[in-house]
């Protein structure tokens, strides 16, 4: 089986969000479909609105796009957890995605031994951060 990707809905900012993604992980556009671009049926104020959108580096990949209807997009009782790799990694995943966000549990060490936040972003995203001190760097 491959890796679960997860796939963001938004309203008419999935833009924004990739561009904010796409420099906080690092990660290239692999392509932008906008549904004015497309057949399918959407409402003509949103043509403008990403259709579909993925994101990657090789390693991590998110792919997101608009709802083109109203009141379909928003979050869930479902987070992004991340492993990171490195401290420097987890303290600047965490900056990063603090602006115009939200510490729901501040970045701290933890009693399993790990250095874990948990935030949700800009978008309404919520993301675990977490570094198992004991792995090399």
């Amino acid at each position: 089986m491959k890796p679960v990707l997860p796939y963001l809905t938004f309203y008419g900012n999935a833009k924004d969000a990739a561009a904010f993604y796409e420099v906080t992980f690092s990660l290239e556009n692999q392509g932008m479909l906008k549904y004015g671009d497309s057949d399918f049926p959407s409402p003509p104020e949103a043509a403008d609105y990403i259709m579909h959108c993925h994101l990657t580096n090789g390693n991590f990949s998110i792919m997101l796009a608009d709802s083109s209807t109203p009141g379909e997009s928003g979050t869930t009782n479902v987070s992004l957890m991340i492993e990171c790799e490195s401290e420097e990694e987890v303290n600047r995943l965490y900056n990063a995605l603090l602006v115009g966000g939200q510490a729901i549990m501040e970045l701290q060490d933890t009693f399993w031994g790990a250095k874990y936040a948990k935030v949700r972003d800009q978008f309404g995203y919520t993301w675990d951060l977490n570094f198992e001190k004991g792995q090399a760097e």
